[in-house]
């Protein structure tokens, strides 16, 4: 199958893209590399440094499949320079849509969020409830999938609603929950909860992968939207789970961060997708890794940080 892959030098890009070439697949990464290209090279694996608002870098050549995963990440992210999240993140997609359209994509599948649905007092958020988006982030994926679901007569499209990821990846991310309350229990043996009561949907990204590889091997499956994460934990409980084998103590102190929500990926796993991994799996993997050094820490990590490194907040214009 050859299949076109945006941001594959992202954080879940790094760990598919080498799944799908050992899967046999030929595989066209386009990628800014703002945050570096960890991939290694390979015969089925072309790579295309640029910008997806840019249409002049799109392939020529035919795709099976397109795996959307370029985007502006993360509320401070997307909030450090609202004006590119929204031409990233919606207009950018729009533009990648028509493309697959003129040539033959087959399957498109857009990394959406789970965080679209903002705020929920609901016990298992579902596919089917009212969007309460609350960020310009969860507002720049949410009309995104709507401007994906309109191609729906032209090709099939899956708009996946990750939880917050979590695991080792070659390109590492440390403004993820697990993530970086996992370092900050290894690196000064403390963590710092912000509010703690709020609930987060969970995934590893091991996971993740997985259900990209789920929806490209399962051909006869709808078009539509498709939660994808397991454990629903409040904050204060995934630092309590890192504090155990970590030995790091909690401190707890006030957010204005309100988000909340559970997931329940009940219409994904009716698909025949098995989760076969926990948070406790990425605490593990990235305590091994830091303590045999290679896990790192620095601004290519950390997307703000990297933005503003980069030039791109808009304090800098």
């Amino acid at each position: 199958m050859k299949i076109l892959v945006t941001g594959g030098c992202g954080y879940v890009g790094s760990s598919l893209v080498p799944v799908l070439l050992a899967d046999g697949h030929q595989v066209t990464v386009i990628d800014t590399a703002w945050f570096g290209n960890s991939l290694m090279s390979h015969e089925n694996l072309q790579f295309v440094r640029g910008d997806i608002r840019d249409s002049r870098i799109y392939p020529s050549s035919q795709f099976d499949t397109v795996i959307h995963l370029a985007n502006i990440a993360n509320d401070p992210g997307a909030d450090l320079n609202p004006e590119l999240s929204w031409e990233v993140n919606v207009l950018a997609t729009l533009q990648l849509l028509r493309w697959a359209e003129k040539s033959d994509v087959k399957d498109f599948i857009y990394a959406s969020s789970g965080s679209v649905y903002g705020l929920s007092d609901e016990p298992n958020v579902t596919e089917e409830i009212d969007l309460v988006p609350i960020s310009t982030y969860n507002k720049t994926k949410m009309i995104a999938e709507q401007v994906v679901s309109n191609f729906q007569n032209k090709f099939r499209t899956i708009s996946l609603r990750p939880a917050t990821i979590c695991g080792y990846s070659p390109r590492m991310r440390f403004d993820l929950a697990v993530n970086l309350l996992t370092y900050q229990a290894l690196e000064k043996k403390e963590i710092i909860v912000l509010g703690g009561s709020q609930i987060r949907p969970n995934i590893h990204i091991f996971d993740m992968v997985q259900v990209y590889r789920h929806f490209l091997t399962r051909r006869e499956l709808p078009s539509g939207e498709y939660n994808a994460g397991f454990e629903n934990l409040s904050i204060s409980e995934i630092a309590d789970r890192i504090a155990i084998p970590t030995k790091a103590q909690v401190l707890i102190k006030e957010s204005n961060d309100p988000r909340s929500y559970r997931l329940d990926s009940s219409k994904l796993l009716v698909t025949g997708f098995k989760p076969k991994f926990v948070i406790d799996d990425a605490i593990r993997d990235l305590t091994f890794r830091y303590e045999n050094g290679t896990l790192q820490n620095n601004s290519m990590n950390n997307t703000v940080e990297r933005m503003i490194e980069l030039g791109m907040g808009t304090e800098s214009k």
